[in-house]
């Protein structure tokens, strides 16, 4: 599948900021197979600074700062992506012989599944989320089939309910609740993972949505997402969980970056000297041009 990705983020400010700085995490980190063909960011007005670092997890971030007082931001990123074709996966691990491998691994790369398997700012420890999710991983004794179970777990038990959560919802607060939106789905199940002894990444990224039939695509229907990636052994390697969806990955969802939970892969985030509230919208589309 070829996509173009158009994603817009405008901030504004009630008076001027000073010394803004903000990393953004808007160019895809290709994975294996993945062709960018094309990407441009703009910024209105200009960064004084403007540099783009990797590292340490799965994903590219630009830093960008100003010197001079600003009132407003628009930072827009186009790119044409290349996505191969996902064989589906027709093995499975035993689970016991993945936690143990993992614990093994002396990988220390990005992609390592050492940096996944504890606790983080966000994902952070739960005893409730870990006697609730070893029930559903306890269920087969291989890796995919006892993910795929917690996913259907999260995806029959929780409603998706947009506005009732916010960016840094603990996963603790959503579990109790029930409800949240792919964010919030993502933390419980990488908390419910880890805590079984499981390397789990939150990986942000697109989704291609589709319209109702004989309806048009409504621009700016489409909005970021949020999916899981599970280390399952040295020869299966990642593999994505979507349980907002209920589905391993496929075609449509489209990867920007790899970390251990939203706060490393946010699109946007930054500091400025000032105490002038703010407003931020945002806009992406995500059109198939195959």
């Amino acid at each position: 599948m070829i996509y173009h990705i158009r994603h817009v983020t405008k901030l504004t400010y009630a008076s001027p900021v000073a010394n803004a700085r903000f990393n953004v995490r808007l160019v895809p980190r290709l994975w294996d197979g993945q062709i960018m063909r094309d990407h441009t960011l703009r910024m209105i007005p200009e960064p004084t600074i403007n540099s783009t670092r990797t590292g340490p997890y799965w994903v590219n971030t630009r830093h960008i700062g100003f010197e001079q007082p600003i009132g407003n931001l628009e930072i827009a990123s186009d790119f044409t992506i290349e996505l191969p074709p996902i064989a589906p996966i027709n093995d499975d691990e035993p689970i016991e012989q993945v936690r143990a491998g993992a614990v093994e691994e002396r990988d220390l790369s990005e992609r390592s599944p050492a940096p996944y398997l504890f606790a983080s700012r966000i994902a952070v420890m739960s005893d409730a989320i870990a006697q609730w999710g070893a029930q559903h991983l306890g269920k087969s004794p291989h890796i995919i089939a006892s993910v795929s179970l917690l996913m259907e777990a999260i995806h029959s038990e929780f409603t998706y309910a947009p506005g009732k959560t916010t960016f840094d919802t603990a996963p603790d607060e959503a579990f109790a609740a029930r409800h949240g939106v792919c964010q919030d789905f993502t933390h419980v199940m990488i908390t419910a993972l880890r805590s079984y002894g499981l390397p789990a990444a939150y990986v942000s990224g697109y989704l291609r949505t589709l319209p109702p039939p004989g309806k048009e695509k409504l621009v700016g229907a489409d909005a970021m997402h949020a999916w899981v990636s599970v280390w399952c052994g040295k020869r299966i390697g990642w593999v994505g969980f979507d349980p907002t969806n209920n589905c391993l990955t496929r075609e449509d969802h489209i990867p920007i970056g790899m970390g251990r939970d939203y706060a490393d892969v946010s699109p946007l985030d930054g500091t400025f000297i000032g105490s002038a509230p703010q407003k931020m919208a945002t806009a992406v589309d995500v059109t198939p041009l195959d």
